[in-house]
Parts: C-alpha cells; structure tokens; sequence
C-alpha cells in the first residue's frame, strides 16, 4: 500500500514538472529562425528580356519614398571609381565583382562594404585576398581563381553589379544612367541580410545559364 501510494506521488510529481515545463516553454516559445524568401536578380533559364521587364516594375508606381534595396546591374563591367558616380551618394552595401576572361567561368565576388567611398574602392582588393587563399593549386578552379585575383590586385572594371539601398525616386535616377543595365528593388520591409543576389551578369544576352568554360586560362599577371 505504501508502495503505491509513493508511486501515485511521484506520477503526480512528475505530472506537476512537465506541466510547468509545457508552461513555461508556451509563455517563452523559441524564436523562430528567418526564412530568406526575398530574392534580387534573375533565374536560371530565365528570358532576359523578362527579367528586365520585371525589374522595371518593381519601380513604377511606387512614390512612398521609403528606401528599398536594390540590385543594379550594368551593360558592361565597371570600376570602383565609376560605381561610387552612378550611386551619387546613395548607400553602396555590397560590391559583386567578376573578371571577364574569353570562355572562361570566372567566380562572381560578393563583397559587402560599409558605404563609404573608401570601402567600395577597396573592394577589388578585399576580392582578391578572397580569391588568393587557392593561388598555389593546379586545378582549373585554383588557376581561374589566381588569375582572377592577380587582375582585381592590379586594378580592373571588374564590377558587375552593386545592392545599393535608397528611395525610389533615387532608384529611378541611376536606373536612367548610362551604363546601368536593370535596376530591381524589394519591397520597403525586406530585411538586410534576410535575401539572396543573383546579378545580371553583362555576358547574359537572351537566357540566363551557365557561361562558356573552354578556354584557356591566362596566367595571372
């Protein structure tokens, strides 16, 4: 009798725990963790001149003037020098940079900066220290990646696309710039660093999708 009665505490023990438990647990739930469903720039297999329509969409009819990250492409790469004059002061968060080479796949650089002149100039070298930790290998990749990092150390228009953020009007004045080859913004509520980025590399004429990878790669210099 004594057995059961000091089992039936004990359920009851237990049955008060986990109770307080559950209770606890529903007043303090666990953050739930982000979900990166905001996304800049086209897909794979996607029709360019779709892509370029819906990017112009994302800025018309929007007057609110709230700032809104952005993706802007360009029809050519460009320097550091010359993407600090097309966002004419606007935020520069992050700098994508690519070395062209005939026929070679080369890596697109995604480097974020603190928005000052300074940290966009020095984005080419930031890349290039990125890219230099394979110098030494014998792979494709590796010497890809060497010759790369020897162009963007020397100086090069290697940038390919820039997240910039800013209102829409401001938007709208650097997507009329010459050069610029599709501006595409998020809404007002995306988060920084809650969405991807795909540029529009210049190289993509119709479809977007894997470049050439056939020819030889120069040697770094």
């Amino acid at each position: 009798m004594r057995r059961f009665g000091g089992a039936l505490e004990a359920g009851v023990l237990v049955a008060v725990v986990v109770g307080l438990l559950w209770l606890v647990g529903a007043m303090n739930p666990l953050p739930r963790p982000g979900v990166n469903t905001d996304r800049l720039g086209p897909d794979n297999g996607e029709m360019v001149s779709d892509y370029l329509d819906m990017a112009r969409g994302t800025l018309r009819g929007v007057d609110d003037g709230n700032p809104r990250w952005a993706l802007v492409s360009f029809d050519t790469p460009l320097s550091p020098q010359r993407l600090v004059a097309v966002a004419d002061g606007e935020r520069i968060a992050r700098v994508l940079l690519r070395v062209p080479m005939d026929r070679v796949q080369s890596q697109v650089i995604d480097i974020g900066v603190a928005g000052s002149e300074q940290s966009v100039l020095g984005a080419e070298s930031v890349a290039a220290s990125r890219l230099g930790m394979s110098a030494g290998q014998w792979d494709r990749q590796s010497q890809i990646d060497a010759a790369s990092a020897a162009r963007l150390g020397s100086g090069c228009d290697c940038v390919v696309g820039a997240v910039l953020r800013a209102t829409p009007s401001a938007l709208l004045a650097i997507e009329n710039t010459e050069g610029v080859r599709a501006v595409e913004a998020l809404p007002a509520d995306a988060i920084a660093g809650r969405f991807a980025v795909r540029v529009l590399l210049p190289e993509f004429v119709s479809v977007v999708g894997p470049l050439p990878d056939d020819g030889p790669v120069p040697p770094p210099r």
